[in-house]
């Protein structure tokens, strides 16, 4: 990586800690930070652009829809605008646009746009919503959002369209089955995919003892 990128992406860390000041807990700088650093981890063992991958990643949530009224143009917006301002190329802005498009669970089903680099970003933050990361951040979303932890009245819902998975109001627990155990059948790398099988796993396990001591057996 050359020096004029390295500054870009020191200059998109300061930005983006910045913007997301104050964030909900699982959409802060610091799920920005354990996306970014998995990417690193996942790109040292695919043939990808680096420079393309890290600042996809630190831009990837830059203004997240589910936090402006479900605009889904507002984060690839922001994001070309600041690269635009450092000059960056506009062809990487356009990838890195169409990598923020096309990153979200949501548009699993959207093979409008491919590449390695939304390859490895995806894996990356699909990983952080597994796992004991995920698992935290599952919850501290439901907290913000007031939402009960478990009802057993009201059952998951597998399979749910964008816009019915978008205003769910489904207690805590459901996102498991609706959303955090079908990610690890939707990696793209093989890195991605070992780190997945341990995370899910783990998830596994603490369903198994979330619902032994929801009947009070432990």
């Amino acid at each position: 990586m050359t020096q004029s990128q390295q500054n870009i992406i020191d200059s998109t860390v300061a930005f983006v800690r910045e913007t997301l000041q104050g964030a909900e807990g699982g959409h802060d700088w610091w799920h920005i930070y354990r996306v970014w650093n998995l990417c690193k981890t996942i790109a040292e063992k695919e043939p990808c652009d680096r420079f393309v991958v890290e600042i996809g990643a630190l831009l990837h949530d830059i203004a997240d829809a589910k936090f402006h009224d479900g605009n889904e143009e507002l984060g690839p917006q922001v994001a070309c605008e600041f690269l635009m301002n450092l000059g960056v190329k506009s062809h990487i802005i356009d990838h890195v646009r169409n990598i923020i498009l096309h990153v979200s669970f949501r548009k699993r089903n959207n093979n409008s746009f491919k590449s390695i680099e939304l390859d490895i970003i995806q894996d990356a933050d699909r990983l952080d919503a597994m796992g004991a990361i995920g698992i935290s951040r599952t919850f501290n979303f439901g907290g913000y959002k007031n939402r009960e932890i478990y009802n057993p009245e009201i059952p998951a819902k597998v399979g749910m369209t964008k816009e019915h998975y978008k205003n769910s109001t489904a207690p805590t627990i459901n996102h498991f089955y609706e959303k955090l155990l079908l990610l690890k059948d939707l990696m793209n790398t093989q890195t991605g995919k070992s780190i997945a099988k341990r995370r899910h796993q783990f998830m596994i396990t603490y369903l198994d003892q979330f619902y032994e001591e929801w009947q009070g057996r432990s």
